[in-house]
């Protein structure tokens, strides 16, 4: 059984975008008034930098393949002309 606020509210929230940037600025408006505002703002980073890096990774892999088979059909286009004028010559 949840307890009245931390859990429950968590599960509820999680992933709402609009939440989440209410809540940075509410921990913005805090941090102004205690005088800890690098600290909170290093600590929305970490939460963004966490959040963002999974998803640079996960695209990363999938446009790798994609453009190793983009610059191969670049490079045999350009050598099949190449490779043509060479029998002609001969």
């Amino acid at each position: 059984m949840p307890h009245a606020g931390g859990d429950r509210d968590h599960r509820t929230h999680a992933g709402n975008k609009v939440v989440e940037q209410a809540m940075d600025a509410v921990m913005i408006a805090v941090g102004e008034e205690t005088g800890g505002l690098d600290s909170l703002l290093d600590k929305i980073a970490d939460f963004y930098e966490d959040e963002v890096a999974p998803a640079v990774k996960a695209l990363t892999s999938i446009i790798e393949p994609i453009m190793i088979v983009v610059v191969d059909i670049i490079v045999i286009s350009m050598y099949m002309p190449i490779s043509k004028v060479d029998d002609q010559i001969k």
